[in-house]
Formats: C-alpha cells, structure tokens, sequence
C-alpha cells in the first residue's frame, strides 16, 4: 500500500472509545486512532484531558483511502454517532472535552465540513440548531494504549458504556439503526 495515497480525518465525537469502532468497521478506513487535541497541554494523559483543564478534547484520528472512501461519506458516519446539538458534553459524559469538533486539515476539507454541517442542519432530524465546531487540525496526541480498540480488548465494559451512557438509545431513536 501506498501510505502517500492516503488521507486523514480528525473528528471529536464525546467518547473516543465509542467512536472508534463505527469507523474500523468501513471499506476504505485504513488505520484509526484515539487521543486528543484541541487543546493547549503538551503530551496530555487521560487524568489530565479528564481534568478539563487542558483545552483538549477526546477526538479519533482516521486514516483513509480517498480512492475508496470520500470524507463527505466519513462525515455521515461522523454525523450518525453523535448528538450534534449538545455543547460541551455527548451523552453521560459531561466537559469541553466531549464537544462535538471536525477538525480539518486543508480547505477542501474545511468547505466539505461546512457543506455537511448546513445540510444536517436543514435536514430535519434534529430539533435544535447544530453546535458541532469546524476548527484547524492541531497536534493530535495519541491516547495510552488500553484506550486503542478499547470495544475490542473490553468488550463487556464497552457495551456496558454505551448502552449506560444513553448514546446507543439516542442513536436508535434518532437514526432507526
């Protein structure tokens, strides 16, 4: 593979652990990783970005093959793993550091965002405006290692999160899935 043929996409969705998997699950999706950005702490760790004080948020970073996956489609993917109306928090998980954020890495990216971003917000499915923020890339710190492919390696306790924490229930009552 031809690792200059890929792309990278850097999303904040709340929970890093409960945003990884959609993404893994995609034709194209080359590589995913958690951690975060956003922020202003050289090399956070968990306890700090926890903390709130850092700036950072928990975010995904995705590489990806253009040939076989666009970003407008892992916007989608993007948009149906989250609740886009909520500042400053997603689901039980409460903090600056589980906002809503496409980071973009160049202008194309920035213009596909914005576009994806009005049409959710005509769409209809929500009832309150969108508060998802379009912002620069910044330095993406990679989270410790027991966060990686945390609905893999803690399976029990990942669905335990999900369910508890209200997404799964948002996402079905919103998208049907």
């Amino acid at each position: 593979m031809d690792s200059s043929k890929f792309e990278i996409a850097l999303f904040a969705g709340g929970c890093f652990w409960c945003m990884q998997h959609p993404f893994d699950k995609l034709n194209g999706v080359v590589s995913t990783s958690v951690g975060y950005t956003g922020g202003n702490t050289e090399n956070p760790t968990y306890e700090d970005v926890c903390s709130g004080e850092t700036g950072h948020t928990e975010a995904i970073e995705i590489q990806f093959d253009p040939a076989q996956i666009t970003y407008s489609e892992l916007l989608d993917v993007f948009w149906k793993n989250i609740d886009p109306t909520t500042p400053n928090r997603q689901f039980a998980d409460i903090g600056s550091q589980y906002r809503t954020v496409i980071f973009y890495h160049n202008e194309e990216q920035k213009q596909v965002a914005e576009l994806s971003k009005d049409e959710m917000g005509k769409s209809g499915v929500h009832d309150r405006p969108i508060v998802t923020e379009i912002i620069p890339a910044s330095v993406f710190c990679t989270a410790e290692e027991y966060h990686q492919k945390y609905y893999k390696k803690s399976a029990d306790r990942y669905e335990r999160y999900s369910s508890g924490s209200g997404r799964e229930r948002y996402l079905k009552r919103t998208w049907g899935e």
